[in-house]
């Protein structure tokens, strides 16, 4: 649209993810803190220099431009749908600060009604704000304390508005660690059986390793009633951003850092 562009990032985004957003044209500004304090940063820069803030995530009076942002990952969803041939069973979708969950939980129960998936929320165990809020029963703040490889989820506090939604939509929360991740990535670059590889960065296959790791559990098969039969819809939402990262961790021995 021709539209200065300033980015926020935080401290763990690697220098080759800057890079790229750069080559588009934007200036990148790294905030010396978590994704949070990014968001926070770019807020008061943004309120002195008169500029408009478009985040996913969000806070009270700050709503509309969220909003929006949620309704656009509907359109991956609509596409998607037109191209299953059964509508799923179960959905596991990672989370941030909820705003692709969110859309997705509202899209499939406006969509499938009575007959909605069985909708499970995905977060890494070092940032799990959405877990720890249901646990809670209210949006919470979880303390900083180590790093995930899951940069991209790494989000201390939820999205009001993604909260709003996922606490009366979703039917579980659950955890991964930063070695289901790294071991899914490593799966889909390595599928068996003639499947296609699936290029998926730290944060993109979480939902998938949340489903291997209930599939794996014969109480939280019951529990989520995931059979043989069932139709799971999953989310690859990052491809390979820092070629070097990933190719670090799909390599044969590679552990979180």
């Amino acid at each position: 649209m021709g539209a200065s562009c300033v980015i926020f990032v935080h401290a763990r985004v690697s220098q080759r993810r800057i890079d790229a957003i750069a080559a588009f044209g934007a200036e990148v500004i790294r905030v010396n803190g978590n994704y949070d304090e990014s968001v926070a940063e770019a807020t008061r820069v943004s309120i002195e220099n008169g500029w408009v803030v478009v985040s996913d995530t969000s806070w009270p009076g700050y709503e509309d431009i969220p909003r929006s942002v949620m309704q656009g990952y509907t359109a991956l969803l609509l596409e998607a749908q037109e191209q299953i041939p059964a509508p799923p069973t179960h959905v596991f979708v990672q989370a941030g600060v909820g705003g692709i969950a969110a859309a997705a939980a509202a899209y499939f129960d406006c969509s499938y009604a009575a007959d909605r998936p069985f909708f499970t929320v995905v977060d890494p165990s070092r940032a799990a704000c959405l877990y720890e809020s249901a646990k809670a029963g209210r949006p919470v703040v979880v303390e900083h304390t180590d790093t995930t490889v899951m940069a991209m989820l790494e989000c201390y506090e939820p999205s009001m508005i993604a909260w709003d939604i996922l606490s009366r939509k979703a039917d579980a929360f659950m955890t991964v660690d930063d070695e289901d991740a790294i071991a899914t990535m490593r799966r889909l670059a390595r599928p068996v059986g003639g499947d296609p590889v699936v290029v998926s960065g730290e944060s993109g296959g979480v939902g998938l390793a949340a489903l291997i790791k209930v599939a794996n559990s014969p109480d939280l098969r019951r529990s989520t009633n995931l059979t043989s039969e069932s139709r799971v819809f999953l989310i690859n939402t990052e491809g390979a951003t820092d070629l070097e990262i990933y190719s670090r961790y799909v390599e044969e021995g590679a552990t979180a850092l």
